[in-house]
């Protein structure tokens, strides 16, 4: 049992370490934010909360105990990623967008972020 446990910690951590690259990567070098937004929520929280499910599997079975701190953690950064996401990503459409510039929303009302009167800054 103990290599098994083994097998899937190394697992999630090689996992994990490969999201987390991949997500920094993507944060350095995508050209603008409304793309590179994507590296940070994606990539990168796999990479963390995959550290964070080895760590609850070492702990379940060659450390004794289940971590409960390892779970909450993991639960309270997949749900504030989106969230901080979605608040830095209308963020950058009311700074950096044109309303003229965005995509139709196929219901005939503005897009929510936007009232109809506001305009974009440079």
């Amino acid at each position: 049992m103990e290599l098994i446990a083994e097998v899937v910690v190394s697992l999630l951590l090689v996992g994990a370490g490969f999201f987390g690259l991949v997500g920094s990567f993507g944060l350095l070098k995508l050209p603008d934010t409304m793309t590179r937004l994507h590296a940070p929520t994606k990539a990168t929280t796999l990479g963390v909360g995959g550290v964070l499910i080895a760590s609850m599997v070492y702990f379940a079975f060659l450390g004794g105990g289940l971590s409960w701190h390892e779970f909450l953690i993991t639960l309270f950064l997949f749900l504030t990623a989106p969230v901080s996401a979605l608040f830095i990503a209308k963020a950058q459409i009311h700074r950096a967008v044109p309303p003229a510039d965005l995509p139709p929303t196929g219901t005939g009302a503005e897009w929510a972020v936007l009232d109809g009167k506001a305009e974009a800054r440079d």
